[in-house]
């Protein structure tokens, strides 16, 4: 492999050269190919796509696609952490500097603090919704992923959701198809009346909370102990626009979800189908539509048995032909705001 090195292939996982393209989809096709196919892209060795079979070292095996797609995912999660712990220091030490300032005459700050602020802990996540929801005057928009709410999450800020109602607030929630299932929610719905609208889609954004167009609150962590205050109006307004989009494509939840015009097919499992189609893993599938891996795995046997399919290779064909491979009338998203009810204004 004299000649070969790393420098005539400067690249990772996620962008291969043309030649290791190439090599590593004939890999992936064939299932193995011979050590020496590999010479000249010693890429795909460094990058562990190929080594050696254990069975005859004179040939390689490829590394899975999917395991592959998840050890890069994993890499830009751990990346995307990283980032956000940065950016949360830094916002943490403008305050403090902020502080400082307050010792010598400035001018008054904004009447409506920092654009950015980050909340570390429940607790300061829990006093600024309350001091956001006290504010309130016209409108609250909510984005909420995940499945089935439980009714104690709805009923825990009901009160405040009651005092919204009180004083004339408008409320949207925007929820996963699934969150259909749920006795609770309609139970709060019903006690709200018309001071609330709901709408569903297969899947939807991040926790989004949204005060009168002014401020939102958005995941700054996966472990839901920490969030992002926006007042920037740039941003707000972008959000903004985000959700309305939405909304405008999500069904609303007094309305049945549409027929998949495919015999045997129900709505869930065409979004399945699709998810399948983009090589997304089951566990990845159920997180973004809002279900239990069991229950997706259900689902996933149900399709195979209809479209008649007796592997998961087999079934992505079959996918293909009965056209569920197709755009979905849903948007494409993950994260979450600490669990804390309905926006927490709930």
């Amino acid at each position: 492999m004299a000649g070969h090195g790393t420098d005539e292939h400067p690249h990772g996982a996620d962008r291969l050269c043309e030649a290791g393209d190439r090599v590593y989809s004939r890999a992936v096709r064939r299932g193995r190919l011979p050590r020496r196919d590999a010479g000249p892209v010693p890429c795909l060795l460094e990058l562990a796509l190929l080594h050696p079979d254990p069975d005859d070292m004179d040939w390689l095996v490829p590394t899975p696609p999917q395991e592959v797609m998840t050890r890069l995912l994993r890499g830009m999660y751990d990346e995307i952490s990283a980032s956000q712990s940065r950016v949360g220091s830094a916002v943490e030490a403008f305050e403090w500097y902020a502080g400082l300032g307050h010792r010598v005459p400035a001018s008054p700050p904004a009447a409506e603090g920092p654009a950015i602020r980050v909340l570390d802990g429940l607790a300061r996540i829990q006093a600024a919704m309350d001091e956001a929801t006290q504010a309130c005057t016209t409108e609250v928009l909510t984005v909420q992923p995940g499945g089935i709410r439980r009714e104690a999450e709805l009923s825990e800020g009901l009160h405040r959701a009651m005092a919204l109602r009180g004083r004339g607030v408008r409320m949207r929630d925007l929820y996963t198809h699934v969150a259909r299932h749920g006795h609770g929610l309609f139970t709060y719905l019903e006690l709200m009346g018309d001071a609330v609208e709901a709408r569903t889609l297969d899947e939807v954004i991040d926790r989004l909370i949204l005060f009168d167009r002014t401020v939102a609150f958005v995941p700054a962590n996966a472990e839901r102990t920490m969030a992002l205050e926006l007042r920037h109006p740039a941003l707000v307004e972008y959000l903004g626009t985000v959700f309305d989009r939405l909304w405008r494509l999500a069904i609303p939840l007094t309305a049945p979800l549409p027929d998949t015009g495919i015999e045997g097919i129900s709505h869930r499992e065409q979004s399945i189908a699709a998810l399948l189609a983009e090589g997304h893993q089951d566990a990845v599938i159920a997180e973004r539509l809002g279900i239990s891996v069991r229950t997706c795995r259900a689902h996933i046997a149900r399709l195979s048995e209809t479209l008649g399919a007796v592997s998961r290779t087999q079934l992505g064909v079959r996918i293909a032909q009965a056209g569920l491979d197709g755009p979905r009338r849903s948007a494409q998203v993950s994260h979450a705001l600490p669990d804390q009810g309905s926006g927490d204004v709930r």
